[in-house]
């Protein structure tokens, strides 16, 4: 199982948890919360009621006195309220009244007149001083059915009690705030999920996305690619990418010095060979053509021995640096022109041709002298395998690919066999019959350069033959 599928369901485990206990005690506590709400208004209007009713209960016209009579006016009222969207349209309480044996003296739905309720828990506690108050089934066959709250208060008359008023009110008729107040805490309830949900999944990505990165720049060194550390916010997962860069330095310092030098010392043995070999054939008193003739091939081979040092250090030292310093604001244009004039003077001492065609408005963020290298090492090689009085185009523009630089000759091209190796290191086609140095190779590190500083901008670097003949060189910057 995937880290991010774990982490995922841990923490939907972890939230779910926390949103079911969260939702069953708040849905759980809503219901007692309204009734204990409810017993509260109903204290209250019983020691109200209780007040109106003493004048009535002493003078024994409780039955059709003016308390009676407010009562029944209310009760025949209808369309009594709106509460939040919940229509009150009847009277749900009831108001009963006994005198101090419990026997009912006053009732507002004429149902227990002369009864004894001395009995019920809201009559026997009131008469003895105490808060009286019961809830009772509306169907006593049903226990577990609705039920209706009694609170009573004593009716006073000079501190002594004269009797007992209750007020009773169904539990049901609070339901319907129940029900909206438990739907209410359910929607939100579902909101606060699906938006943790979210939340999980972001998180979830965010974290995963860093690990992600951090394989992935650990398969790129594994492949020996030029990659970048990733950076993270994670402090632990920052610190993990550093350390994974500075092993890559190091062991990339190690690397690059052995190949460095098992490279060098390969290589240099061809020119020390000729070296040795001119040094052994010059004789004191041999013609001075061909001791001019051995000391040149001498010259020759240490200009190259120099050139090939100077080169594989400047490689490997390329190879080994995985992302740009300090990239800047490059006027590509500029850049083109200013390489070709340095090839201009070659070029014109063999009437050859530097065909130019620059967009102006073309920029890119990289290192101004490692581009500038890798567009003259292109100029150097086109003007090596030109003929004279040929012509070299150089077009700047911009394609779907991203920024190109098209460099082509007018050469005999590259043979088929060695198309794909031109840009390994060390390898290198003699020069044309028709050049001036006609039959020589190079170090063949300079496409390699080139192929290396691309790599570096993230760009891309194309060989291959021109239809009409000779090379075409592309370098490709993204945009």
């Amino acid at each position: 199982m995937k880290i991010s599928l774990k982490i995922f369901l841990g923490y939907f485990l972890l939230v779910g948890l926390a949103a079911w206990f969260v939702l069953v005690v708040f849905v759980d506590e809503v219901k007692p919360g309204v009734r204990q709400a409810m017993e509260d208004a109903l204290v209250d209007t019983a020691n109200v009621l209780a007040e109106l009713a003493k004048y009535d209960l002493k003078e024994g016209n409780i039955q059709h006195g003016r308390f009676a009579e407010s009562l029944q006016n209310y009760q025949a009222k209808s369309g009594v309220a709106n509460i939040w969207g919940i229509p009150k349209s009847t009277a749900d309480y009831r108001v009963y009244i006994t005198d101090t044996r419990g026997i009912v003296v006053f009732d507002s739905q004429a149902q227990a007149i002369g009864q004894d309720y001395s009995h019920w828990n809201d009559v026997y506690l009131t008469l003895k001083g105490k808060y009286g108050a019961r809830s009772t089934p509306t169907n006593p066959s049903n226990p577990d059915g609705d039920t209706i709250m009694y609170v009573a208060a004593p009716i006073l008359d000079m501190g002594q009690t004269i009797g007992v008023l209750t007020v009773a009110k169904p539990n049901s008729t609070m339901q319907p705030f129940i029900r909206r107040a438990q739907q209410k805490i359910m929607g939100w309830g579902a909101l606060l999920f699906v938006l943790s949900l979210g939340l999980g999944v972001a998180f979830t990505w965010r974290f995963t996305r860093a690990i992600h990165r951090l394989r992935d720049y650990a398969i790129a060194v594994a492949q020996g690619k030029k990659a970048a550390a990733p950076d993270s916010s994670n402090d632990e997962l920052a610190e993990l990418a550093h350390a994974m860069k500075s092993m890559r330095d190091e062991l990339d310092g190690h690397q690059h010095l052995q190949q460095a030098i098992q490279q060098l010392t390969h290589e240099l043995k061809s020119p020390i060979t000729a070296i040795q070999a001119a040094v052994e054939l010059i004789e004191p008193d041999m013609p001075v053509q061909d001791r001019t003739h051995f000391l040149n091939s001498i010259k020759t081979q240490s200009h190259r021995l120099q050139h090939m040092v100077k080169n594989i250090l400047g490689l490997a030292a390329l190879e080994q640096q995985q992302m740009l310093e300090l990239p800047a604001n490059i006027q590509l244009a500029d850049l083109v022109s200013h390489q070709v004039q340095l090839v201009k003077n070659r070029a014109d001492q063999r009437n050859i041709k530097l065909d130019t065609e620059l967009d102006p408005a073309l920029f890119i963020q990289g290192d101004a002298f490692l581009c500038g290298q890798a567009i003259s090492n292109l100029l150097e090689n086109a003007l090596d395998f030109s003929p004279d009085q040929s012509t070299i185009k150089i077009r700047l523009s911009h394609t779907v690919e991203g920024i190109c630089l098209q460099i082509q000759d007018e050469g005999s091209g590259i043979p088929d066999y060695a198309l794909s190796r031109v840009s390994d290191k060390f390898y290198s086609l003699p020069r044309p019959a028709n050049t001036p140095n006609a039959g020589q190779k190079s170090t063949g590190l300079g496409l390699n350069f080139v192929l290396q500083i691309m790599a570096l901008h993230r760009g891309k670097f194309s060989i291959s033959n021109a239809e009409s003949g000779g090379v075409s060189a592309s370098l490709f910057w993204p945009h």
